[in-house]
């Protein structure tokens, strides 16, 4: 058994388990914040084994609460999950004044995107940013910008080689 100093020094390592690649293109991302949620066993074992999506998915604000909408947890072989509470809406779970931030941030016309779903020692954890909606041409600056700059590393890497 470890000792008591040697339990407290190591710190939980932070795995990303499901992604929403999708924001990043659709949403202006600026302020993000590590939030928990609430879940039952099933959607637990599920999300760790990565079997969600978060395309889609977005947070709202009721009652002064954030409550995630949208987000899918499909279920394992051994654990089905009904077709109703995958994409059940789902509370997070964070301090005042991160959720008055996030209030004020989404009365100012911003929207607030799940981008990661991440384990954090035995707790699971989701990462909320701010964002505000792209139009289509700063999507297609976006790619421009994307392609050229992956354009440059590969000439970069072949005159090192």
């Amino acid at each position: 058994m470890k000792s008591k100093q040697s339990r407290k020094a190591t710190k939980p390592v932070q795995n990303k388990v499901i992604r929403n690649k999708r924001a990043s293109y659709d949403y202006a991302l600026s302020d993000s914040y590590i939030l928990g949620i609430v879940l039952n066993g099933r959607e637990t074992k599920a999300l760790r084994l990565g079997h969600g999506q978060l395309q889609g998915a977005y947070v709202t604000v009721k009652d002064g609460e954030l409550w995630l909408i949208n987000a899918q947890m499909h279920g394992t072989n051994g654990i089905p999950i009904s077709d109703t509470d995958k994409t059940r809406t789902r509370k997070l779970l964070a301090k005042k004044r991160e959720i008055n931030q996030l209030i004020t941030a989404k009365q100012q016309g911003n929207t607030l995107i799940p981008t990661d779903i991440m384990t954090n020692g035995r707790f699971i954890k989701v990462r909320v940013a701010v964002g505000r909606g792209k139009r289509e041409y700063d999507k297609r600056h976006s790619i421009k910008q994307k392609t050229a700059r992956r354009d440059i590393e590969r000439d970069t890497r072949n005159r090192l080689s």
